[in-house]
């Protein structure tokens, strides 16, 4: 192979992982760009993909979530694991801006390789911060897709940083191992001792171990995506009332659902809705159970306009937000107002004392659901019915009106919890 030849090999193979690495951004960060005009563009390409995922109960879950996404994490510790979404996300980035400028500014002062500061630590400290975010990012828009993308993300790390040590090795010889051999490639040296018994070992990753490693992480990455789904669905604010499914935004309204919703189904306009449905035998009603200005209704069912978040035109200001508040978008201040509201006409004809009860049909093609924690299942059908706005404290049944088929954005698979 010919110099010329080797240089297109490297600079072909860093494309290719630099391309992997940001395509893991894009699906990650697509909670941005789904509450942004450019929404529309976005899933004009991405989601044709997503749909050609679901269309096999092989590749579906992919497009599943395994975190609580509209809805307030139900215990202590589902919060707690949004929360280190938004903290891994916001110190991974700084780690990574301030290493990159540390790295640029001894290229532009000529002060040969970076060893100092966060490099003193680790080797690679820009992927560890870039590793976190992406962490971040799953854990805030927690679809299976982006654990499998960062799987692949973290291996491509690894392949960069060999090469790159490779290369340093080669320019800088002794100087630079003695650098590799008192500090470790991705966590202190202390800590990587415990994993690798010659921590300082050079070797190029190989075919066979950049698999192994692959598998590795994603067995324990997708893995853990797995059993937080399960655990989260046996934790969320979910009860059968009156032969319906009903889920809460918040688990302080499952007792007010408990109490409003008998009534409501006996509405005789709700009923008649509810008798001419074609349902088949082993499907379930769910009726998520949401305070009337709940802001990402839009994701349950098409329930107007106003609920299309890419219309609004305030995707920085909600992005902000949804990171450094992570559960101000579920409440909406809605438990504020409850804990400070006052008696008189402004209170009753307050949305804070307004719920809205949005049906939905579950189906499955192959199997009978049989509880309520079926209705989120991966491999289920969901169609959207139609939706009663209801008053708090007198039960009056304000609205029922259909819903188109589809969410807020058509037919892109949306959370469901």
């Amino acid at each position: 192979m010919t110099p010329s030849d080797s240089l297109r090999k490297k600079a072909i193979n860093r494309l290719t992982a630099n391309s992997a690495i940001v395509l893991s951004f894009i699906v990650a960060l697509e909670i941005v760009i789904m509450i942004s005009p450019f929404a529309f563009f976005f899933y004009a390409v991405f989601n044709p993909f997503l749909l050609a995922l679901n269309q096999s109960a092989i590749t579906r879950w992919l497009t599943a979530f395994f975190l609580p996404h509209m809805i307030v994490p139900p215990n202590q510790a589902l919060i707690v694991i949004r929360i280190l979404g938004s903290v891994f996300f916001v110190a991974g980035m700084l780690v990574f801006l301030f290493c990159a400028g540390q790295v640029y500014l001894g290229k532009l002062l000529r002060k040969g390789t970076a060893t100092k500061g966060l490099y003193a630590l680790v080797r690679h400290p820009q992927y560890v911060g870039l590793a976190f975010a992406a962490l971040g990012l799953a854990i805030m828009w927690p679809r299976f897709l982006t654990l499998v993308l960062l799987s692949v993300m973290l291996l491509l790390y690894y392949v960069l940083a060999k090469d790159e040590e490779r290369r340093m090795t080669n320019r800088f010889g002794e100087s630079y191992n003695a650098y590799m051999n008192r500090t470790g490639m991705f966590f202190p040296r202390p800590i990587e001792r415990v994993f690798t018994k010659n921590p300082g070992l050079q070797q190029g990753p190989g075919i066979l171990r950049a698999g192994a490693i692959f598998l590795v992480l994603l067995t324990v990455i997708v893995g853990s995506g797995f059993l937080l789904r399960a655990y989260t669905l046996h934790h969320l604010p979910l009860e059968e009332v009156s032969h319906v499914d009903v889920i809460t935004i918040t688990p302080e309204d499952l007792p007010i659902a408990n109490e409003l919703l008998p009534p409501v189904l006996e509405d005789s306009v709700v009923a008649s809705k509810l008798m001419s449905l074609p349902r088949k035998t082993g499907d379930r009603l769910c009726a998520y159970f949401i305070p009337i200005d709940y802001v990402m209704q839009g994701m349950i069912a098409n329930t107007g306009d106003e609920w299309k978040l890419f219309e609004q035109h305030k995707t920085i200001g909600m992005i902000t937000e949804y990171i450094l508040h992570p559960f101000a978008h579920l409440t909406g201040g809605h438990a504020h107002h409850m804990a400070t509201m006052t008696h008189g006409p402004e209170m009753y004809n307050s949305p804070m004392m307004k719920r809205r009860v949005i049906f939905i049909n579950i189906s499955a093609e192959d199997h009978e659901l049989k509880s309520p924690f079926d209705d989120f299942d991966i491999n289920i059908k969901r169609t959207p019915l139609f939706f009663v706005d209801v008053h708090l404290h007198t039960g009056e049944i304000l609205q029922v009106q259909d819903t188109p088929t589809g969410s807020g954005w058509g037919t892109v698979p949306t959370p469901m919890f």
